[in-house]
């Protein structure tokens, strides 16, 4: 039987109804019989698919688009106070529901599982929900990233597991209180909410300590993720923690990595148990890395550890994490979201390892001006691992100018640790640049959490032509 919809979700009005987080959570809504509505800046597949469900969705933001019974009206933190939508539940008198609450809402009455952390949430939270579903548990999912096979980010099962990625940026993941709880690592991020690693690791205290008693926190080798472990295990004596990496103080560790073209082979040992081998579809450490902690989330759970392992072979990516685009010319195209300098530097070590001796093309496009004014340096060093880079004006997302803060604090610093990079600042241009600078065997990867996305099928018909 499908849980009951929360009575203030019963007619929700979503105001971004096309993001990531947001649409996830009216797919589920709406697949439980929600009478699901919103609005969204622009057409999108997404859009197609949530009117699929039956939730009625318009394109820009005006107050008419807003039913007079709509039962809350459902923002995220990227909602501006003067969107005339918003004004207008103010006049109705509609609640105002933050999509935190709304997803804590949803996992009400399952055995959830959060997925936090800087960076990996979308994949690893992919990879639980994929093995889960391989062996007929029917999970409910809220990812922030399309699945691969599915090819949806969200779904309602009627299975006693909800899985979500809790993202942290906002501090909304203090609201979810799951059975297990995994932080990949911690490290500072959204600058325009965090002042300090002071800040995130109170943020992360805060979210560990609405683990359910009996429950785990699952952490990675990742050296913040170690800090939260032994600050959440000095306060709590009622949640197992499990740390997983390849050390010797792992409690899942991972005895071995074997690159094998675009996936890897990974074996893990785990408490009195044989050693497990299993594939990773998406080459590079940090995704073996990934696989072992969902492993170990999903053990807790009370899954098999060698029928989890065997249907975590099942996972086959998720959009925009080391995606194939296709192929041109001879030319691989592969989409990344990574944004911040630890992903970027994971993913290029890990395009770098796959490649073997083509070159490695890289069109970047910073995302913040906050992220970029304090760690641009750090992303021009890390565009180093590449062949040749093209650089692209910053993406601004909810965010308004600084002030002297561009994409040239990303070129100089590129520059300056001996990258080749171009800066390009008509997006349009980037399919001409590339077919000049590709040649047959290179691997193109469009990177960044903005829309660079939309580049690589343009790249692939310019080399095409």
């Amino acid at each position: 039987m499908a849980p009951a919809i929360p009575a203030a979700m019963e007619r929700p009005h979503f105001i971004g109804i096309g993001g990531a987080g947001m649409s996830g959570i009216a797919k589920i809504l709406a697949q439980r019989g929600a009478k699901v509505a919103g609005s969204d800046a622009k057409e999108s597949a997404t859009a197609q698919s949530l009117r699929a469900l039956g939730a009625t969705v318009h394109i820009g933001h005006a107050a008419e688009h807003l039913a007079d019974d709509a039962s809350a009206v459902v923002v995220s933190s990227a909602i501006r106070a003067d969107n005339p939508e918003l004004a207008r539940a103010a006049e109705l008198g509609i609640p105002v529901v933050h999509r935190s609450d709304a997803l804590a809402s949803l996992m009400d009455g399952l055995g959830a599982i959060a997925v936090a952390g800087t960076h990996g949430k979308t994949t690893t939270t992919s990879m639980l929900a994929v093995a889960l579903t391989e062996l007929g548990l029917d999970p409910s999912y809220a990812i922030g990233g399309d699945l691969a096979g599915p090819g949806t980010n969200a779904r309602h099962g009627e299975g006693e597991i909800f899985v979500a990625e809790a993202d942290e940026s906002d501090r909304s993941f203090q609201k979810y209180d799951p059975q297990v709880a995994v932080v990949l690592n911690v490290e500072l991020d959204h600058h325009a909410n965090y002042a300090s690693m002071d800040e995130i690791y109170e943020s992360f205290e805060a979210f560990a300590a609405k683990i359910r008693p009996g429950g785990a926190l699952v952490v990675g080798e990742h050296a913040g993720a170690r800090e939260l472990a032994r600050r959440v295990a000095a306060r709590r004596d009622d949640v197992e923690i499990i740390r997983v990496g390849e050390g010797e103080d792992s409690d899942v560790r991972i005895l071995s990595i074997t690159p094998k073209g675009m996936t890897s082979e990974v074996t893990v040992s785990l408490p009195d148990a044989d050693p497990l081998t299993f594939t990773v579809s998406v080459p590079g450490r940090h995704y073996a890395h990934n696989a072992a902690a969902a492993l170990a989330a999903g053990v807790h759970a009370g899954i098999a550890a060698d029928r989890l392992a065997h249907a975590l072979t099942a996972y086959t990516g998720v959009g925009r994490r080391l995606q194939l685009k296709g192929e041109a010319a001879g030319v691989q195209v592969i989409d990344s979201y990574a944004h911040h300098p630890t992903e970027m530097t994971a993913d290029l070590e890990a395009m770098r390892g796959a490649a073997g001796a083509a070159r490695l093309l890289v069109v970047f496009q910073p995302h913040l001006f906050s992220r970029t004014q304090e760690l641009g340096r750090e992303m021009g060093e890390a565009l180093a691992l590449a062949d040749a880079s093209v650089v692209l004006d910053i993406y601004p997302a909810r965010e308004d100018p600084i002030p002297g803060v561009t994409s040239e604090l990303i070129i100089a610093a590129a520059h300056a640790a001996g990258a080749d990079v171009t800066a390009v600042h008509d997006k349009a241009e980037v399919p001409e640049v590339v077919a000049g600078m590709a040649k047959p065997g290179d691997l193109v990867l469009t990177m960044g959490a903005g829309d660079v996305t939309d580049l690589g099928p343009r790249i692939l018909a310019r080399l095409s032509s």
